[in-house]
């Protein structure tokens, strides 16, 4: 591997161009990726995520005069991609390796060499070649404005083509788009290319039994175009070889539509440029789709087909943007309409969030992940309501449901966009708990009634209730609160019945939670979590003037057990529980015993010399005080002693953190981070105690935890402790090996990263109450600090300067009445 640098927040370029793919689309609204090199892939738009979907669409200059040229708008080709299977069509059909990338337009000329930078929701590619007299560069973009979700939420992606003539003579030239019919599907008779003003739209019509075929893409310029919608019908390498001749031969005639015979393979636009000595001019490419139903349904035993009514027991999810718009002409006619006011909005955002004296590993942090929001991680179904996969598979959703265990990491959503966040609270104290208390940490899509035939999350449960204190405090509505505390109780009320019968304030019966095994006996991380529901329920109940008592009693009680009995000197621990229990022998409690179904000889013995399988013990786990930062992301307040939190976290900093992972031995999941690469282990057992089976993903590195244990340093006063855990995350995500904009765990895209939005607050300590419209201010670096501030109602920057705080509300309103320096 080279030794090439990369300053964090800046270029990519040499080797780190290798893997950068920006994400263009709407919140659960479909995307494209923008390539480092200025390739468009991982097309996914169906509602599914499709990474592996790179169909031969590209943008094209041809120079004209004596010398002329055409070239891809596009740099050289990475060569990992010489050799990878991608998917070439959307009916699902793999490129062959073997047979060298058939009809992939990756041997077309291009630009010598490309650089690539973002900052969210921007990407700008850089592109040189010494035979092209124009300075050319592209810029990705995609809505994302705080606070307006409808315009967020949008299947758009915007491309800029700017060229710029630094010669002293007058260039003529052609920019062309050019594509195959991505969204095919089935027989040739349901597909239509149309022509339309400055551009074409793919139809690919539905049939009685594939109604989810139905899609279209449209795309179009903003300057006068000629269009070609009737690409060459032939066999072999025809459709390609004749379009590639037309744009070398600047053959750029407008065509009629292909109304008899097998459909158009595809469609071309072609836009003239005259530029001259020392002008810019720009190209602005509007994409946009629409697919108005899908076959995308889960909580059923088994998987059901789609139908086409939303009340029938079998409806399957309709995207929140087809109820908005009825059709791909009026999203087109939108797009267009309002282009340069959202580029305006998305712009401010960006200037806003970038205007910050943070350090460039973290504001990058922060960023990277926001891209999750524009992945095929995030649906919104009909009613505008939120549902969401823990990440992407490469052709499927990963692990269903809005898990409530994983999205307890994820800060960024309740602070920009805090309704749609309120929407996943919706879900699970409604459709997702019953009357017992019991909720269903996986939800339904569409979202409906859950089944209650599995465990409870221990700490996705008591993780949602400390986010209804989150949601409370951020949109400042008591009426909110009135709605919900019912639900709350009877939550929190299940939780101790279940896992705390003998209200000791610690959860000791076997208790599920985020690694996907149950722990049996007390410990500190989902421990934790209880004691911070329990003190928000003590917190939401005062403001209701609500009898707290039994809350307030066992949270004390649950605190003291905690820092006596699970505190060894140094960091917190679990005490492995399981014959003085309620619950069955885990030998035959069959619904606790993971992914097998009995016990083997070999399990026994280690059942009766160790205990359950798939504990933590006297390891030091990373989260191992995990409800502690979850309350102080929540505002909720300290939950353990200070000293004994701290003690913890500098424990898994000195015994987790690797700065080479050579010799450490990972026989689970192991390209999250391995070889040289640095990273925090999940656990490890620096007294030599290490259990033979400790819960099944102990050895690996995750980056949900890496920020959410970098962040709990900062807010401790620890923030070089808490930066040396970034930079090792982000010097594995730059650009070489791994995508920067796809911080992946179990897919990609996967949401536990989002935690890196709690850096913000971590280095900063700001945090606005709305409720009582209190600024509070805590940084976590000594001189003077500017940071980005969103909530409820508008969003700005925080500045402390000369000991003194100063607010800069660039969009909608933050009043405040108080401002704490602390």
């Amino acid at each position: 591997m080279s030794d090439q640098k990369r300053e964090f927040n800046g270029v990519y370029e040499g080797e780190c161009l290798n893997k950068p793919a920006f994400p263009l689309g709407g919140l659960g609204a479909g995307m494209i990726c923008l390539e480092g090199m200025g390739a468009l892939s991982h097309v996914s738009l169906r509602h599914k995520p499709d990474v592996l979907n790179t169909p031969c669409m590209f943008s094209a200059l041809k120079i004209k005069g004596e010398n002329g040229v055409a070239k891809l708008l596009e740099g050289s080709i990475a060569d990992w991609k010489i050799l990878f299977p991608f998917k070439a069509t959307a009916s699902g059909n793999m490129t062959s390796t073997g047979n060298g990338h058939n009809g992939d337009h990756f041997g077309l000329p291009r630009f010598a060499t490309a650089k690539f930078s973002a900052q969210f929701p921007f990407g700008t590619v850089q592109l040189c070649d010494e035979e092209i007299p124009l300075a050319v560069s592209i810029e990705g973009w995609s809505p994302f404005i705080p606070q307006d979700s409808t315009n967020s939420s949008l299947p758009v992606a915007g491309l800029e083509y700017c060229f710029k003539n630094n010669t002293g003579s007058t260039i003529e030239a052609t920019y062309s788009f050019n594509s195959v019919n991505l969204m095919k599907f089935g027989t040739a008779n349901s597909q239509v290319v149309r022509k339309i003003a400055n551009g074409f739209v793919f139809e690919q019509q539905a049939t009685e039994a594939n109604p989810e075929y139905e899609g279209y893409f449209s795309a179009q310029v903003l300057d006068e175009a000629t269009v070609n919608p009737a690409w060459f019908r032939g066999g072999w390498f025809d459709a390609l070889s004749i379009v590639w001749q037309d744009i070398a031969a600047d053959n750029c005639q407008g065509k009629a539509e292909i109304t008899t015979g097998d459909p158009s393979p595809g469609a071309s636009l072609f836009v003239p440029l005259s530029i001259a000595p020392g002008e810019e001019k720009r190209v602005k490419l509007l994409l946009s789709w629409y697919v108005p139903v899908s076959d995308v349904r889960t909580g059923d035993v088994v998987q059901c087909c789609m139908t086409d009514s939303l009340n029938s027991d079998k409806a399957t999810y309709k995207p929140w943007y087809a109820v908005k718009f009825d059709s791909i002409s009026k999203i087109s006619a939108y797009w267009k309409e309002n282009y340069s006011d959202l580029k305006e909005k998305s712009a401010l955002f960006r200037h806003t969030f970038y205007d910050t004296s943070l350090p460039n590993e973290v504001i990058e942090a922060v960023a990277a992940n926001l891209t999750i929001l524009k992945s095929p991680t995030v649906m919104r179904q009909h009613d505008g309501r939120l549902w969401c996969w823990e990440g992407c598979c490469d052709c499927a959703g990963c692990c269903a449901g809005s898990c409530t265990h994983v999205w307890n990491y994820a800060q960024a959503l309740p602070h920009l966009f805090p309704e749609l966040e309120r929407s996943l609270r919706q879900t699970e104290f409604n459709e997702n708990q019953n009357t017992a208390g019991h909720q269903a940490f996986r939800a339904s899509i569409p979202i409906r009634p859950a089944e209650h035939d599995f465990h409870a999350a221990s700490d996705g449960q008591l993780g949602g209730i400390m986010k209804l204190h989150r949601e409370w405090r951020i949109k400042g509505d008591n009426d909110w609160l009135i709605e919900y505390w019912p639900k709350a109780k009877l939550s929190i009320d299940y939780c101790t019945k279940t896992w705390d019968p003998d209200r000791k304030g610690v959860l000791e019966e076997p208790h599920h939670n985020t690694y996907d095994i149950e722990f049996w006996g007390p410990d500190g991380m989902c421990s934790s979590f209880y004691l911070g529901a329990l003190k928000a329920m003590v917190l939401m109940g005062k403001a209701l003037a609500e009898n707290t008592a039994e809350y307030q009693e066992l949270f004390d009680k649950g605190r003291q057990y905690l820092e006596t009995k699970l505190y060894n000197g140094e960091y917190f621990i679990q005490e492995i529980e399981w014959q003085n229990l309620k619950a069955e022998n885990p030998a035959e409690a069959i619904k606790f015993t993971g992914l097998t179904k009995s016990y083997s000889p070999e399990v026994l013995e280690l059942l009766e010399k160790e205990g359950p399988r798939y504990q933590y013990g006297n390891g030091c786990l990373a989260d191992g005080v995990l409800g502690a930062w979850m309350a102080k992301t929540c505002g909720i307040g300290e939950i353990l002693d200070p000293a004994k939190v701290k003690s913890h976290l500098l424990a898994v900093h000195k015994y987790n953190l690797k700065t080479d992972l050579s010799n450490h031995p990972n026989p689970q999941r192991p390209t999250y981070a391995l070889g040289k690469e640095g990273g925090l282990l999940l656990c490890s057992w620096p007294h030599g105690d290490a259990l033979s089976l400790p819960f099944v993903y102990s050895n690996e590195v995750w980056p949900g935890i890496e920020y959410q244990v970098a962040s709990h340093l900062m807010m401790i006063g620890c923030a070089e402790k808490g930066l040396e855990i970034v930079r090792e995350v982000r010097k594995r995500y730059d650009g070489r090996a791994r995508n920067p904009f796809n911080e992946y765990e179990c897919g990609h895209w996967y949401a536990r990263a989002m935690s890196s939005y709690a850096l913000l607050q971590g280095l900063t300590g700001i945090s606005y109450d709305a409720g009582t419209a209190t600024l509070t201010v805590k940084p976590a670096m000594k001189g003077d600090c500017t940071a980005f501030l969103s909530t409820a109602t508008g969003y700005g920057t925080v500045e402390v300067k000369a000991g003194k705080v100063a607010l800069d509300v660039k969009s909608g309103t933050i009043p405040v009445k108080t401002m704490v320096l602390l």
